[in-house]
Parts: structure tokens; sequence; C-alpha cells
């Protein structure tokens, strides 16, 4: 792997020309918090919020190197990886064309023209991200123009190594533990790949979403499959199936070494390093900040590194993922009552409501009979015990209900 780790001093240096390096900051905070020495690196902080461009550009260096007349690029990415495109497709004079799903918060749209300008056009196609990625190849080979991967391609993921290169000329020594975000898996195999080599002593944790876990798919089944399904709400590492390249670099990773984020917890997160730390990270930003509380006991003492993925949140969003954040937390429930159609009804269940309990909606959905009616009710309150105190009241009081925060084909339908 000498050569690798070369290349990815080299790719650095490279890097250089464009943005200096993403800070690494120590976090008093989560150090406090969990008796560590936890240190963040910055990748939210680059010139498109993410580590992506670090790869996109060295792809694209690499390529003009060797054939300078190469100036038609095409990608499929869900936000950051486009960006990272844009950004090196306006440095070196190229035209790009940026194929996006349609699902892609429009601040990534709206950054991704930013950064490109009149050298990128943006196509919106495709709910999920391997259907966009289909239209791009295709697109690609009929024009004959050269397709960037977001990260199954060896010059992306060298690329990506520079954030390990960065993060030991920083820290000045060995960090016990990395923490890395996994979609596709460019970033954990460029910096595990160049840690290997010059930090042997370092152990890895890897952290999935829990609606898109193909590296633990990829493991179990000792290939890349791809995934029945993926939920795209941690839009930056929602990705169907483990890159080929990245699994042959990541075959070694023991199943243990790698956790699953809920994506409700994920948003307890963001709102928590938002509101302590003044930091926005997108969802995908926030994995590696996000297991900390399950590796409490195998931390303690030790220097964490903490990749940071990126910082594209879209604040249309912040609704949401306050909503998750509260209902993850059991600080918010939603459930269907069975309301007794009789004067004092409605009054009866009110007075059970405590000081800090507060309805954030009420809405009759029907009458099934004559002397009930169906009513969806959505509590907030401060301490999740409230809700304790009110269902033990209305089971006394014979009060009909059914708590649906959980019900997922419910909860789609009618919050």
């Amino acid at each position: 792997m000498t050569d690798f780790t070369d290349a990815a001093r080299l790719a650095t240096r490279a890097l250089r020309a464009l943005f200096p390096r993403t800070p690494l900051q120590r976090n008093a905070h989560l150090s406090a918090l969990y008796g560590a020495d936890i240190w963040l690196k910055r990748e939210d902080l680059s010139p498109v919020r993410s580590y992506k461009l670090r790869g996109a550009f060295t792809a694209m260096r690499k390529l003009r190197d060797h054939r300078p007349e190469a100036a038609d690029f095409v990608c499929a990415s869900a936000g950051n990886h486009a960006q990272g495109v844009a950004f090196a497709c306006r440095h070196f004079g190229v035209s790009g064309t940026i194929f996006m799903p349609v699902t892609t918060p429009q601040q990534k749209i709206d950054k991704t023209r930013a950064f490109g300008g009149d050298a990128v056009r943006i196509v919106l196609t495709g709910d999920y991200f391997d259907q966009t990625l289909a239209a791009a190849q295709t697109f690609c080979v009929d024009r004959g123009a050269h397709f960037l991967s977001p990260f199954d391609d060896p010059d992306v993921i060298e690329g990506q190594a520079s954030v390990a290169v960065e993060l030991l000329e920083q820290l000045g020594r060995s960090p016990d533990m990395v923490i890395l975000p996994v979609g596709g898996g460019g970033l954990s195999s460029g910096v595990t790949a160049y840690l290997r080599v010059e930090s042997p002593q370092t152990e890895y944790r890897f952290v999935e979403p829990l609606g898109g876990a193909s590296l633990t798919a990829a493991l179990q089944a000792q290939q890349p499959v791809k995934l029945a399904r993926v939920n795209s709400f941690v839009d930056g590492a929602a990705v169907a199936r483990l890159g080929e390249a990245n699994f042959r670099m990541l075959s070694w990773v023991k199943p243990s070494e790698v956790l699953l984020a809920p994506e409700d917890r994920i948003c307890v997160t963001m709102l928590q390093m938002l509101n302590v730390e003044g930091i926005v990270l997108e969802p995908a930003g926030a994995l590696s900040i996000d297991v900390l509380p399950e590796l409490a006991d195998q931390i303690a003492g030790k220097t964490v590194v903490c990749v940071t993925s990126g910082g594209n949140f879209d604040f249309e969003r912040l609704p949401e993922v306050k909503e998750r954040a509260q209902r993850y937390s059991g600080v918010k429930k939603y459930f269907i009552l069975r309301m007794p159609q009789r004067p004092g009804a409605l009054r009866e269940f009110l007075a059970m409501l405590g000081p800090e309990d507060d309805i954030a909606r009420f809405e009759y959905l029907k009458k099934s009979a004559r002397n009930f009616g169906s009513v969806l009710i959505g509590i907030e309150t401060k301490e999740a015990a409230s809700f304790v105190q009110l269902f033990a009241q209305l089971d006394a009081a014979s009060f009909a209900y059914r708590d649906i925060t959980n019900d997922e084909i419910l909860s789609e339908f009618l919050i």
C-alpha cells in the first residue's frame, strides 16, 4: 500500500490549489461528556461543505494529466458529489452534466448551480439514486463523456484519503479510534487504506444509517449486494449498494465494528450539535457523532476523531428534523382516541393533561358510530415519563386509544 499512501499525499498537496486543510477541532463538550479526547475533522467546512470535492477534483485532475483534451464530464449524485464535481468543472474550465434525483433537497440543487455556474447543466431524474445513476451512465455512453463515480473509483478513493493525511498531520500523533460514516464506501475505504499503513494501531468504527446499511449487507454476503429498500432521509449516505472497489478495500472490517444509526436518533444528534455547539450538520454529517453514546465504554480516556462529513442542510427540513427528534426522544406522541359523544367528554380528557403537556394536533377523523368519534391527537411534553401518567389516566377513565407514533403506515397517512 506504499504506492497508495504516496498517491494520497500527492493528492493532498494538489488540493491546496483549491482550499486549505479543513479544521481538526477538539470538542470540549463531547470530550467532557464521554471522558475522552474527542476531535472533529470538519469536512462540513470545506468549500462545498463536504469531503466530496476531494475525490471529484483528484479524479478529474488525474484524467486531465493523462488526457488534457478531456473536457466533458458526467456524474450522478444526491447532492454532495454533485457540488464537488461542479466546483471542479469550474476550476478546470470544463463542462459537466450532473444528474440528481428529483428528491434532492433544493438547497443542494441551488448550491450545485452556484458552484458550477455556466460550466454545468443539472438534470433532475429518478426518485432514487440508482435510477439517477442509470440515467447518467446511459447519457455518458451516448455522449462519449467521462463518468465520475461518487465512490466506486480508485482515483476518487485516493482523493478521499486526503482526509486521513490531513488529520494525522494536524493531530501530530496517532488517534486511538477514527469513526467514519459510510454510504458507498469512498471515504471509509480511502481513510482506512492510508491510516492502516501510517497509523497501524488506530481502531475504526463505521456508521451507517439504519435504512441504508450497504456495508453491513456486503460483509454478510461477502460481496456488495443491493438493498431491497433504502430510507432516503440520510441522503448523503443512503446508498443501496456498496461500491466494488470500496468493498475490496473494506473486506477486512469486522461486522462488530459497524454500527447502525436510526434516522430519528440522528435528528436528535443534529439538534444537539446545532443548539449546544452551533454546528450545522446534515444527517450524514452527524453519523460519526451519533454513535458516541454506544461507544462510551470503549472510548473513555482515548483520543477519538469523528469525521463530520457534510453540512449541506436545508433549513426547510428543520421542522421535520425536530419532529423526528421529539418522537425518538419520547416527548411527542400521536394517538387515536375514541372520544365519547357526550357532554363533558372533551373537558374530561383535557383535565388529564399536565401543566407541561401541549396539544400539537387535534383533528376529528370520522364519526364511526353515533356515540363515539375518532380523534387524531398529537401531544408534546417536556419529559417522556409524562405519557405514562396520561395513558394511565386514560385507561382508568376507560377511554379507548391507540398510540400510532411508531406506526409507520398510519403515521405516513395521518400525520
